[in-house]
């Protein structure tokens, strides 16, 4: 298999529909192991169409690239009361990426 799966958690603000369902955000990638892309990504937002645009705007990126970016992305095109816990999800992810790749060298 060439790609690895890694999670990244963060909580959620209350008021949002989601925090009903989870007391946490979790955003999963799917991640090319040689180029550190992101394939494909989900996340535990309440609407599929929130689902459908967190993955919009991930994939494509390399993780090898670092996470500030696609942070930056989800600032500029997210606007939902769940965008600091997306990027927090984002930079718990980005942080098992590198524990997961330091573990490989």
């Amino acid at each position: 298999m060439n790609t690895v799966f890694i999670a990244g958690h963060a909580r959620l603000p209350s008021g949002m529909a989601a925090k009903s369902i989870y007391e946490t955000l979790t955003i999963t990638a799917e991640i090319d192991k040689k180029y550190g892309v992101i394939v494909s990504t989900s996340c535990t937002l309440a609407t599929m169409h929130g689902r459908e645009f967190v993955e919009h705007l991930l994939k494509g990126y390399s993780l090898q690239d670092g996470i500030d970016k696609p942070v930056k992305e989800v600032r500029k095109h997210y606007l939902g009361k769940a965008g600091s816990a997306i990027e927090s999800a984002l930079k718990d992810l980005y942080k098992q990426y590198e524990a997961y790749y330091s573990a490989q060298e």
